[in-house]
């Protein structure tokens, strides 16, 4: 998985990447300080995965991981090439999704590039460059339809749909608030969209209102959006989140987050939040070579998840050995849960579910 963090220039976006990543992107307090974008992989923090560590020991222990991408902010005018609009949208289409940082806090210290803390307004900015570009986009695929219906009258209904999506982005709005049937949203996903993309808003709050963000007026702004688009909001504080991962110590952390009443990182927050969005799960592999998370899409069928791990699973499945990692934990060893009966055989139609600890049978 793959999240771009997107935002204007000097709303926390690069502090909130370099906590979460431990990378050290140059944050300075000037526009386009992340002129390339930075790249850091975060592992996807798993008590399942741990335990099947305790219970197997394993030469090699791989949890799943998440890419950050840092990428340059952006200003008015970067779908037509302003600031460093183009290198920020090519970047950007290459994400699953986006965690866009919006500043919901006020000071005077730390210059913001359109004069004053205003988080609907900076949520609109990058949002209608989104939207040009796809705009733009758009108009090309309308062209190529048209001339591909001349030898393929089926071309004519991929025409009218993005016809559809090109009058409501010329309304300034966006692709993910287009209401069209799944028939018709199955034909715009095959092009990559930026504004179709899922989005967590990253509000990013002062120290004294992260606990109780709902008493943060520009939270709440935020907050209203957000459900209306369908979108998530995650409230956070970068600079906290940086003083967390300076210190080493897991005890140490957690005594200072409780003295801020802060329940779970920020970094936990958001990859809990970007797999409810894009509707992932994990399944886990154990055995004392190696013991590993997979990450997949909710509702992927057994042959497909062995896909994963090589494409010759897929190819010569056979059937999948599965149990429940809350079944095994109870048990202490799979040897007890077979004997009790608690591991199933599951054929080519069973769709896998979260915390399934799998064995795959193939043969190529």
């Amino acid at each position: 998985m793959k999240l771009g963090i997107v935002g204007l220039p000097n709303v926390g976006k690069s502090t909130l990447f370099n906590a979460i990543t431990n990378a050290g992107a140059e944050a300075a307090n000037y526009p386009f300080c992340t002129i390339d974008p930075n790249v850091g992989m975060v592992t996807v923090p798993d008590e399942r995965l741990e335990g099947l560590r305790d219970m197997y020991n394993p030469k090699k222990f791989t949890p799943a991981v998440i890419e950050f991408v840092d990428i340059a902010g952006l200003v008015k005018g970067a779908s037509k090439g302003e600031g460093l609009g183009n290198k920020f949208l090519s970047n950007i289409r290459s994400t699953d999704a986006i965690v866009h940082v919006v500043r919901c806090f006020e000071d005077s210290n730390i210059t913001h590039v359109e004069g004053s803390t205003d988080p609907l307004r900076d949520i609109d900015i990058i949002n209608l460059e989104l939207v040009m570009a796809d705009i733009e986009m758009v108009e090309r695929r309308i062209d190529k339809a048209k001339k591909a219906a001349k030898g393929d009258k089926k071309y004519l209904q991929e025409a009218e749909i993005f016809e559809g999506l090109l009058e409501h982005l010329n309304e300034g709005k966006t692709a993910r608030t287009y209401e069209c049937s799944e028939d018709e949203m199955a034909v715009l996903q095959t092009s990559d969209l930026l504004s179709l993309k899922n989005v967590i808003y990253a509000a990013n709050l002062d120290e004294n209102s992260v606990a109780n963000p709902t008493e943060n007026r520009f939270y709440n702004q935020v907050a209203e959006l957000a459900e209306k688009e369908g979108a998530r909001v995650l409230p956070i504080c970068a600079k906290l989140e940086a003083d967390i991962a300076e210190l080493d110590d897991p005890e140490e952390k957690q005594m200072f987050m409780e003295e801020l009443g802060i329940e779970e990182s920020g970094l936990d927050k958001l990859i809990k939040c970007s797999y409810a969005l894009l509707g992932l799960i994990s399944f886990l592999t154990a055995g004392p070579d190696e013991c590993r998370a997979w990450t997949i899409k909710k509702g992927t069928k057994a042959p497909q998840a062995a896909g994963k791990i090589h494409s010759d699973f897929e190819r010569g499945f056979i059937r999948a050995e599965v149990i429940a990692y809350h079944d095994l934990q109870e048990c202490g060893t799979l040897a007890a849960a077979r004997a009790k009966g608690l591991v199933r055989s599951e054929g080519k139609e069973y769709v896998m579910q979260d915390g399934d600890v799998v064995n795959f049978l193939f043969n190529v």
